[in-house]
């Protein structure tokens, strides 16, 4: 897998609520019964991003981003 990760505070503020409302909004993110506002998750992201908990990871093959949790096994590979 190839990938650079972002730091969330190099993307201008439009931008990182742009990559995470698209992450958030993706199919197959769904948080259960209870109906949670988008902006609650923006924020919920925001706040993992910014402690470390989630980073961002930019795909220049696809050009596309994503992100996945700071213990996820696939951000080893993109250390490797």
């Amino acid at each position: 897998m190839t990938g650079l990760r972002i730091l969330y505070d190099q993307l201008s503020p439009e931008a990182l609520h742009g990559v995470i409302e698209e992450f958030v909004t993706r199919d197959g993110t769904d948080y259960g019964e209870i109906e949670i506002p988008l902006k609650t998750k923006v924020n919920q992201v925001l706040t993992q991003l910014k402690f470390g908990k989630a980073v961002i990871v930019f795909d220049p093959e696809s050009e596309t981003c994503n992100i996945l949790k700071s213990d996820d096994p696939v951000l080893k590979m993109l250390d490797d």
